[in-house]
């Protein structure tokens, strides 16, 4: 079997390490090698040591496209874990899946990962968008009833994504622009001005977070309050928070990056990292001095821990007997448990999305305060329902069980 041995089993992974889509991103590569790190010094898993080789794609489908078919035909890798971000995922998720290569938990909420007919060997892992613009859209209806909406969102399956699960719940006469941008953008000042002109009481986007800095930064020059709602992707304070820095001035001309992203309402399907009593967030942090001392406790790091926390536990349940078919057998039997989630991972034969749900959380003091009930809901047009199971503390050793 391609990637593994007696004591070993190597992986690879794609990222944008480099460039301006590099910030969160490099930080959850980070994160997932500390955590594989840290499996590897209490035994691996069943005895095997897990070897991660990641590859920068600089925010290019043609970068990644040519490191995943070293992954696979040079280096041999078991399986793709954690491939970045929709447009880059997709210009490999055809060839991983031709050549039978286990794609686990692509760092995307694209719905696209959930087809296991077509895409038999692609696991999605975090709530796939369009649910999650309904647990949205469903928050903007019911706080701002009759005011109006503006969407601002990138003009691809990232963003018309969310817009759909938006649309669902939104009714249209409350939409009163659709402001959209391309990647290579550098100001969405044009945009920003059309909210305004609309009289927009609500942004709802679902936007990368360098553009959810430059949507914030032409806001306060046009003197716009607007409420701002934002998907995960998007949210994480310690994140927002690199990207306004830079045009921070020094002697107070502009508000700070923590004033501007102060009351930004999004959400979270990971522990809130504010929660210091919560075993997760305990765990994130042990790891975090060990492997990590000099980064800051974020919701990216939490992300890349938690998404190598779901692949070892696959690892453990794959056995020891352990080929790319039985790994995704054992995802298909839906054992694996949340985790460091929220609400449950949907895995089946016939369901490859992941996490289902979400929580509505504002940024207050540079961390997420969540509110209310975990919610959890389809991809289609099924209801949103509150999720009551309590979640189920860490292990001890911080290590899965199969």
């Amino acid at each position: 079997m391609p990637g593994v041995t007696d004591r070993t089993i190597t992986i690879g992974s794609h990222h944008n390490l480099t460039g301006p889509g590099s910030p969160g991103d490099d930080l959850d590569a980070l994160a997932s090698r500390a955590y594989f790190d840290y499996v590897n010094d209490r035994g691996g898993v069943n005895g095997r040591q897990i070897i991660y080789i990641e590859k920068d794609v600089s925010n290019d489908p043609a970068n990644a496209v040519t490191a995943v078919r070293d992954l696979v035909e040079e280096e041999e890798v078991f399986a793709i874990f954690n491939g970045s971000s929709t447009r880059i995922h997709q210009a490999v998720v055809g060839y991983l899946n031709a050549n039978k290569v286990p794609d686990l938990f692509p760092d995307s909420g694209c719905p696209c990962w959930n087809d296991p007919a077509r895409l038999p060997y692609t696991f999605g892992w975090q709530p796939d968008f369009r649910r999650e613009g309904k647990i949205l859209g469903s928050y903007a209806t019911k706080n701002f009833p009759n005011k109006k909406i503006a969407y601002f969102y990138q003009d691809d399956g990232y963003g018309r994504s969310g817009v759909a699960g938006l649309d669902t719940v939104i009714p249209p006469s409350q939409v009163v622009t659709r402001q959209t941008y391309q990647r290579d953008y550098e100001d969405v000042t044009r945009q920003a001005r059309a909210i305004v002109q609309a009289k927009a009481d609500v942004i709802v986007a679902y936007s990368l977070p360098s553009y959810t800095a430059l949507l914030l930064r032409a806001q306060e020059q046009l003197g716009s309050k607007t409420q701002l709602i934002v998907n995960s992707t998007s949210s994480d304070p310690a994140t927002l928070s690199r990207f306004l820095a830079p045009s921070q001035p020094q002697n107070g001309g502009r508000k700070s990056a923590g004033a501007l992203i102060e009351g930004i309402v999004t959400n979270t399907y990971l522990t809130p990292i504010a929660d210091t009593s919560n075993s997760w967030v305990r765990l994130l942090k042990r790891i975090r001095d060990q492997y990590l001392p000099n980064e800051p406790v974020s919701r990216d790091m939490e992300k890349g821990v938690a998404t190598a926390y779901s692949f070892v536990q696959a690892l453990q349940q794959a056995g020891r007997n352990l080929t790319r078919e039985s790994l995704v057998a054992a995802i298909e039997r839906g054992g694996l448990s949340p985790g460091f989630g929220l609400t449950p991972l949907s895995y089946s034969r016939t369901d490859h999305g992941g996490y289902t749900g979400t929580q509505i959380a504002t940024i207050r003091n540079g961390v997420l305060v969540p509110q209310g009930q975990p919610l959890v809901t389809d991809d289609a047009d099924g209801p949103i329902v509150p999720y009551t199971r309590p979640q189920a503390p860490a292990p001890a050793s911080g290590i899965p069980t199969p």
